[in-house]
């Protein structure tokens, strides 16, 4: 069903929808009726009235944010029972619990209860490797869903606090992975935080600083455990609570974005009202996350820390690898080679400093930046709600394959110890290779992906024009045969030729000559190719508006 949203900001007519529903349900009668009423009466339970019939777009893509909401109210309904049974803290103790192969050995205290909760609890380790499945499904399905928001555009103007929301919401949970990753105080775990100490270490004058109020003393010391605890169940869900409010507020106040298509424009949204179409597919949602992630716990093995045994500062996990979410971390530190530079008697550890602090700094840094960097080159300040197919916008599509791709290689040079094992060929060879493909790779994939894009667009425009084929050959007056064609579905031709052509490169006027020279040339740079073909189509076939606007607009 489509329902008109009349602007942007609306015009708020909840109360009276909600007074109105009050007093409907109290003529229609009943102990249901009386008791709503009289509830409203005390309470603002009718007021949402307008919001329940808010619509939703319909397609897949959408529902990405969705699985990452359930993913979360898994983690927090598993989280909250494991803190019945851990316990923080380094102190040591003997193991004495179910668990025969460790029997007699000396383990902190979080150690025992991780192993304790495993065997002894009932359901514990069902719940702890759920707990752990969630972490991994939730830090995808955020990782997909920014994709999906930078392929399609849905970053653009008005949503731009939005996005930086959504990149500050997947940092911290990456810190929540980490920190509940380390929790357990296994040997794989240790060598994470051996690494994590060395990185602090790193950082020029303050390194060592930095390491002591993070650990309370020398390394391992006694207290990171429970620093880290109090981080993982408050701190940190805490602030991730709070955005992911403020991210779904934006996202009922803005509207959602949808996909163009006829009755779809800058002004309304298309789609599922939420009570109680949207609800019930949502509510399924839900349902399917939870059972899928409870046959992932029962049935998949994930982080058996009574294989790794407890961690010990003298010794290192063998082949040990990092949850995949901080892998490209550890494929950078192994990359990079062993730079170091020597100044008044300081060393600067490059090899160190650069992978696993410079990296991720400007990494994020370009993911906030990149709305505000995109609207200045292109010039583009207009509101946008509905989004760009990949392969109208090939620059920024071939961007966005490119920076995959650098993380793929960096998440497979993570692993090159145990590839280069696995299949018996030379870690530095592999070293080197991984390091070349760093470099290499992704300048081809870009060059590829805008070439794949520019040919798609072809091929449509190419269709539109001539015609679908029919499958039919038919005889001319010439005596020769030809292809017959029929035309082009209309809701194909709109969906096609929507944003064909984008708004030409601005002649900016601020700034500098050299400024302006270098903003108009990234301009044309990332648009010029978007609009290509269009040109030949008849000219009652081209679209009337340009890229990302409405008839409206």
């Amino acid at each position: 069903m489509a329902e008109d949203v009349d602007d942007v900001r609306g015009t708020d007519r909840t109360q009276a929808d909600g007074a109105q529903g009050a007093a409907d349900t109290e003529q229609q009668g009943g102990a249901a009726g009386r008791a709503l009423s009289a509830l409203d009466a005390r309470l603002p339970v009718t007021e949402g009235a307008g919001l329940l019939r808010k619509p939703f777009p319909e397609h897949w893509s959408f529902l990405l944010g969705e699985l990452a909401l359930y993913s979360l109210v898994v983690l927090l309904l598993t989280g909250v029972y494991l803190t019945l049974f851990f316990k923080p803290d380094m102190q040591e103790v003997v193991y004495r619990g179910a668990y025969t192969p460790l029997s007699g050995v000396r383990v902190s205290e979080a150690f025992d209860s991780t192993l304790h909760i495993s065997f002894d609890v009932r359901g514990g380790l069902l719940i702890r490797q759920m707990h752990h499945w969630a972490a991994v499904v939730f830090l995808a399905a955020i990782g997909v869903h920014l994709l999906r928001v930078f392929f399609t555009g849905a970053f653009r103007k008005p949503r731009e606090v939005n996005w930086m929301i959504g990149v500050t919401l997947f940092l911290l949970v990456l810190a929540e992975g980490f920190a509940g990753y380390s929790l357990p105080d296994d040997l794989l775990s240790g060598t994470g935080l051996r690494i994590a100490q060395g990185i602090m270490l790193s950082i020029p004058l303050v390194g060592s600083y930095v390491s002591m109020f993070a650990f309370g003393s020398e390394y391992p010391g006694h207290d990171f455990i429970s620093r880290l605890y109090g981080m993982h169940i408050l701190l940190l869900p805490g602030l991730i609570l709070a955005l992911l409010t403020v991210h779904l507020i934006l996202v009922f106040y803005l509207k959602h974005t949808q996909w163009a298509a006829r009755g779809h424009t800058n002004r309304n949204v298309v789609g599922k009202p939420l009570v109680p179409h949207f609800a019930a597919t949502s509510g399924g949602l839900f349902m399917m996350v939870f059972g899928v992630l409870a046959a992932l716990g029962g049935l998949a093995q994930i982080n058996p820390v009574w294989v790794y045994g407890p961690y010990r500062p003298d010794q290192a996990s063998t082949g040990s690898q990092p949850d995949w979410y901080v892998g490209f971390l550890e494929g950078a530190l192994r990359l990079v080679p062993p730079w170091e530079t020597t100044v008044a008697g300081h060393t600067l550890m490059w090899n160190v400093l650069l992978p696993a602090v410079v990296l991720p700094l400007a990494l994020f840094a370009l993911l906030y930046a990149y709305p505000f960097a995109q609207a200045w080159v292109t010039g583009d300040r207009r509101e946008h709600h509905l989004c760009d197919r990949p392969r109208d916008r090939p620059v920024r599509t071939g961007l966005g394959a490119a920076a995959v791709t650098a993380y793929a290689v960096l998440l497979l040079a993570g692993g090159n110890d145990v590839v280069a094992d696995t299949f018996a060929i030379s870690l530095n060879a592999l070293t080197w290779v991984l390091r070349t493909a760093l470099v290499v790779l992704p300048v081809v994939v870009f060059m590829v992906t805008k070439r794949v894009c520019l040919a798609l667009r072809e091929a449509e425009l190419e269709r539109l024009a001539e015609g679908e084929e029919s499958g039919r050959v038919r005889q001319t007056i010439a005596g020769g045969f030809e292809d017959d064609h029929r035309p082009v579905d209309a809701e194909e031709r709109y969906r096609v030729l929507h944003g064909s052509l984008p708004a030409a490169p601005p002649l900016p006027a601020d700034g500098d000559r050299r400024t302006r020279r270098v903003r108009s040339a990234l301009s044309h740079w990332f648009a010029a190719d978007a609009g290509q073909g269009v040109r030949e189509l008849p000219t009652g076939q081209r679209p009337e508006r340009p890229a990302g606007g409405s008839p409206e607009s």
